[in-house]
C-alpha cells in the first residue's frame, strides 16, 4: 500500500512534539539495524519500545502505517507571525543578490549552488525559474545546468530512473521558503542599515 508523503516545517519540531503523542519512526541503515529515522513520526498506534517503532518506516508504510515527516528549518525562526510570513513570501525578493556569492552561501537549499547559479544563461528571476533551478542541481537532472529555461522546462519534472531528482510540488514550495529566506535576509540587512 503506498501512501502520500507529508512533511511539515518548524522552527523547532521539538517544540511541537513535546505536546503530541507520537512514536518516532525507525529506518534501517547500512548494515540492515534498525535506527531512529531523522525527522519521521507516527501519529497513530505502531509496534514500538520506549517511544521509537519497531518497524522500518518502508515495512510501516507497507502494512498500511503513515508517517509525517517533520522537519527543523531554521529560517522560521527568524519569522515573527503569520502575517510576516505571508509579507515574506508575496514581496518580489531581491533576485540581483543571487548573483552575489556571499548572499548565495547564507540562503537555504541554495547554499553553495552560486557556481552553478553562474553557468545559467539567464537569470532566475521568478518562482519557476528558482524551482527548476533546485530541480537541476538533483543528481538526476545535472545535465540540465547551463541550458535555457526553456530548454530546462522541457524535462526537468520527467521520471527519471538514473539519479534523485525533484518532484515539482517539492522544488515549487522550496522556491517559496527560498523567497521568503531572501526577503528576511534582505530585512535584516536593511534594519542592520538603519
Amino acid at each position: 500500500m503506498k501512501t502520500g508523503d507529508i512533511d511539515i516545517d518548524f522552527g523547532d519540531r521539538s517544540k511541537v512534539l513535546e505536546h503530541l503523542k507520537h512514536t518516532s519512526a525507525s529506518m534501517l541503515d547500512k548494515d540492515g539495524r534498525l535506527i531512529p529515522h531523522k525527522t519521521g513520526v507516527y501519529f497513530t498506534e505502531i509496534p514500538s519500545v520506549q517511544g521509537q517503532a519497531t518497524i522500518d518506516y518502508k515495512a510501516a508504510e507497507e502494512r498500511g502505517y503513515f508517517k509525517v515527516d517533520l522537519l527543523n528549518v531554521h529560517v522560521y525562526e527568524k519569522v515573527k507571525s503569520k502575517e510576516h510570513l505571508d509579507k515574506l513570501i508575496a514581496t518580489e525578493p531581491p533576485w540581483e543578490k543571487l548573483k552575489d556569492a556571499a548572499f548565495c552561501a547564507k540562503l537555504i537549499h541554495i547554499g553553495n549552488w552560486h557556481s552553478t547559479i553562474m553557468q545559467m544563461p539567464e537569470p532566475i528571476d521568478s518562482i519557476p525559474r528558482l524551482a527548476m533551478f533546485l530541480a537541476i542541481i538533483r543528481p538526476g537532472k545535472k545535465h540540465l545546468v547551463g541550458k535555457t529555461w526553456k530548454e530546462v522546462s522541457e524535462s526537468v519534472w520527467d521520471k527519471t530512473e538514473d539519479g534523485y531528482s525533484f518532484k515539482k510540488a517539492h522544488a515549487v514550495s522550496y522556491s517559496h521558503l527560498v523567497v521568503a529566506h531572501m526577503n528576511l535576509l534582505n530585512e535584516q540587512d536593511n534594519e542592520s542599515v538603519s
